[in-house]
């Protein structure tokens, strides 16, 4: 089973960017769905972007459209979130995941339960 890992998450003044990578170790990133999500305490997990296995297709949440970017880079077996303009209610604990398919063109889907691999999360926090 495919082991993802978050890294590039940190502490971030309003206004600013950060990029989060996502390395899948133990398996193929190109013949999976790649979705990120984010938590906070007391909250389900939402959804924030989802990627087709070639990167063609991508969705957003209407809270990130125009400001978050996710791409991917199957050569390096590594996906990305690209956050500018940062905000407060961005701050929380980012997850990628995996879900295996076997279409090249599949619409990344928005639900956690439809995605079965998962990193361990990294932190977000964004000061005023």
């Amino acid at each position: 089973q495919v082991q993802l890992v978050e890294s590039g998450g940190g502490l971030v003044q309003a206004g600013g960017s950060l990029r989060l990578s996502c390395v899948a170790n133990g398996g193929i990133l190109s013949t999976y769905t790649m979705g990120w999500f984010r938590q906070t305490p007391g909250k389900e997990r939402e959804f924030v972007a989802g990627i087709n296995r070639i990167g063609l297709n991508t969705n957003y949440a209407e809270s990130v459209k125009g400001r978050f970017t996710v791409s991917r880079d199957n050569a390096k077996n590594t996906a990305y979130l690209q956050m500018n303009t940062l905000n407060s209610e961005n701050t929380a604990v980012y997850y990628c995941a995996g879900r295996p398919s076997s279409s090249l063109r599949s619409v990344p889907p928005r639900l956690a339960a439809d995605f079965t691999s998962w990193g361990q999360g990294t932190q977000v926090t964004v000061s005023s």
